[in-house]
């Protein structure tokens, strides 16, 4: 198959700032950029050559978008099966709907994986009361109740603490299809990032650790302080869920390091990562260039590291106060200032990410949380 060259067209479903920096690293290598979504003035809108407002549901509008690009791509996972396969019918959407079928809903995803023997929390399905009940009996309490869908960042998740809580806990999230997980106690929230081509070339960023606060992602150290042994078999799990979904394009693992050494996955993003925005300053090739490289059908990039780095990420909470103090951030000169373009500012919404890079992993850390104090004005 013959690889799709700079000047052509690539289209993006979604249009948040996974998309924005995809279409940075785009159009750096000559590329084109077209952009769909329900929304306009969009954070990838802004930077693209296109941007086309539209439902994901208006199937001929799709239709009319995939036949002005030569590929088309995601920046977020919970675009329709059926918006994916109208695309497909006129240009090759990398990674396949099939994966995004898979990834986009927990059932699914954690069966496929169990299916894979690849290493999950115990898990049950729920569909009902009675499911919840037998499921809560079975696996125990502390446990996680989680939609099976449109669930990122945290939302549609309950902690059940005691078999008493399992009937409200199935009421908060709508009494909707779910799974209910085990507890993991862990050590670690880790990461890998990874990208496949065409051709099965693989190419991964490495092991990098995460902290969530509020259940939102806050802070990504690159590399993580973890044993080799560790980084190893991480990156061998990534591979295998690459590998057994036959994803072309860019994919994260998130897992759990758990007390006693071992890895748990916990879910699985078939996009570009907020834990991988490091890369866009720290590493060789980015993930966003790694994207565009495999949709596109070129020979993957080098992901070597140039520094140990580090990435903050900056909510709508440092809003609060007025606009942040960007010019005392900017006065520490290993810092990265990424701000997405998103029109207001409200807690909790991602609105950008700082990126620190130094001589060591611990050193990028300190660093990138001192700036983004340094953002809160008094």
């Amino acid at each position: 198959m013959k690889p799709i060259l700079p000047g052509a067209a690539i289209g993006v479903l979604g249009s948040g700032q996974l998309g924005r920096m995809f279409a940075i690293a785009a159009r750096r290598m000559g590329y084109r950029v077209h952009t769909f979504s329900p929304d306009s003035d969009t954070p990838t809108g802004q930077v693209s050559d296109v941007e086309i407002a539209a439902s994901y549901d208006d199937l001929d509008a799709v239709r009319r978008f995939a036949r002005g690009v030569s590929a088309v791509t995601f920046e977020f996972e919970n675009v329709p099966a059926g918006t994916a396969a109208a695309a497909a019918e006129f240009a090759p959407v990398r990674p396949a709907g099939s994966v995004l079928h898979t990834t986009q809903q927990r059932i699914r995803e954690k069966t496929f994986l169990q299916s894979h023997s690849l290493p999950v929390a115990p898990f049950r399905i729920v569909r009902d009361e009675a499911a919840l009940i037998e499921a809560v009996g079975e696996l125990g309490c502390p446990s996680i109740l989680k939609t099976a869908d449109f669930g990122y960042d945290g939302k549609g998740q309950v902690r059940i603490e005691k078999a008493e809580d399992a009937l409200p806990a199935w009421r908060k999230i709508g009494g909707r299809d779910a799974v209910l997980e085990g507890f993991i106690s862990f050590a670690k929230e880790v990461s890998v990032v990874a990208a496949r081509s065409v051709t099965g070339g693989y190419a991964d960023f490495g092991v990098v650790e995460n902290v969530h606060r509020h259940h939102i992602l806050d802070l990504t150290v690159a590399p993580a302080d973890v044993p080799r042994r560790v980084q190893e078999r991480a990156r061998e799990i990534c591979r295998a869920v690459l590998e057994a979904l036959d994803v072309v394009g860019v994919l994260c693992v998130e897992m759990f390091l758990t007390d006693d050494g071992e890895l748990i996955i916990n879910e699985l993003a078939p996009r570009p990562h907020n834990s991988g925005h490091f890369t866009f300053d720290a590493c060789v090739t980015s993930q966003f260039e790694q994207q565009l490289r495999a949709v596109c059908g070129l020979p993957l990039g080098s992901t070597a590291h140039l520094c140990p780095s580090a990435m903050a990420n900056l909510l709508g909470d440092e809003w609060a106060d007025g606009e942040p103090d960007w010019a005392s951030a900017a006065a520490l000169a290993n810092v990265k200032i990424h701000l997405y373009g998103k029109t207001s500012a409200r807690a909790g919404r991602k609105m950008g990410h700082l990126t620190a890079l130094s001589s060591s992993a611990a050193e990028a850390a300190e660093t990138v949380l001192r700036a983004r104090r340094l953002l809160r004005r008094g």
